[in-house]
């Protein structure tokens, strides 16, 4: 009994050390010299760019001192982001020369390639500001959806508009935890595969996430026969699109090459790469089925 004991306090401690800070991963070497510790945002930057660094910031108190790490020692950190209230995203492009910044809630963001990206935003109603070179120039009211990514552009002289909101994959908030929470093992078992949600120059609105695909594939799996598979799989192409990694993932499942290449027929217009397509010609035992694809894809 005391070894069982033992075992399941050993095990529980395993768990709650799993995700720890420092414990995987790469460190990265910290390049802010003492000098810049603790000076208030840009002097860092104007005091390394100054042309007479001895006269710069004299009289300033903070600069070479350490910043007072002592309540930062032991903190609470928060490992999975709580998604219950919702997730959404915002794009916003300026095509306009220039440097400008933008704000959504609590986020803001400044560059001057004219894009910008919002992720984990709260539905409901939100103030965009934008800036030009610190100066406010543009702000208005939006109604986020939950579950959704806004597109608008802006322009200095028009103003902001809404070109878009499309419809993002279910349960993406989630997605988001396991992309740091992989590389811990602390998923419960659920691997996400980054490659299947991302690098994806083609958006559709019901692309399968990795997770989901996960759960297809063993359903999948459980059919008996290559036509129950074919019948089971007509279902899912009306609401669902896949990569070609995950339709050459699913024509391994068949045992026959006339079946493996019904499926890829079938799946081509539910593809979000389709100029990857060609991948899926080793997926055939002969080398004719192939051909009958690609005459398939041309007659397209």
């Amino acid at each position: 009994m005391k070894k069982f004991y033992f075992l399941f306090a050993a095990l529980i401690a395993i768990h709650f050390r799993a995700q720890e800070a420092g414990k995987v991963g790469e460190l990265l070497k910290n390049e802010v010299n003492k000098s810049e510790m603790n000076l208030p945002k840009n002097e860092g930057w104007e005091r390394n760019n100054s042309k007479n660094n001895n006269d710069s910031f004299r009289g300033n108190s903070n600069i070479g001192k350490q910043p007072n790490t002592a309540e930062r020692k032991n903190p609470n950190y928060q490992w999975n982001y709580n998604y219950n209230y919702g997730y959404a995203e915002v794009f916003i492009r300026i095509p306009e020369m220039g440097m400008y910044s933008v704000e959504i809630g609590d986020q803001r963001t400044s560059n001057s390639s004219g894009k910008f990206r919002f992720f984990d935003l709260k539905p409901g109603n939100s103030i965009i500001s934008i800036y030009d070179r610190n100066f406010l120039v543009y702000r208005t009211k939006i109604n986020i959806r939950n579950n959704t990514r806004m597109v608008l552009d802006y322009f200095s002289y028009n103003g902001l508009y809404l070109l878009g909101t499309y419809n993002l994959r279910n349960n993406y908030g989630d997605v988001w935890n396991d992309t740091w929470n992989n590389p811990y093992h602390n998923n419960n078992g659920n691997y996400w595969n980054p490659s299947n949600d991302f690098g994806n120059d083609d958006f559709y609105e019901n692309t399968i996430s990795g997770r989901e695909f996960s759960s297809l594939l063993q359903m999948i799996k459980r059919q008996s026969f290559d036509d129950r598979k074919l019948e089971f799989l007509a279902t899912q192409l009306n609401r669902t699109y896949f990569n070609t990694d995950q339709i050459k993932t699913i024509m391994r499942e068949f045992s026959f090459d006339k079946n493996r290449l019904e499926f890829a027929k079938m799946a081509y217009k539910n593809c979000v790469d389709k100029r990857n397509y060609y991948n899926l010609y080793d997926a055939f035992d002969f080398e004719n089925n192939a051909r009958q694809l690609n005459d398939y894809i041309k007659n397209r």
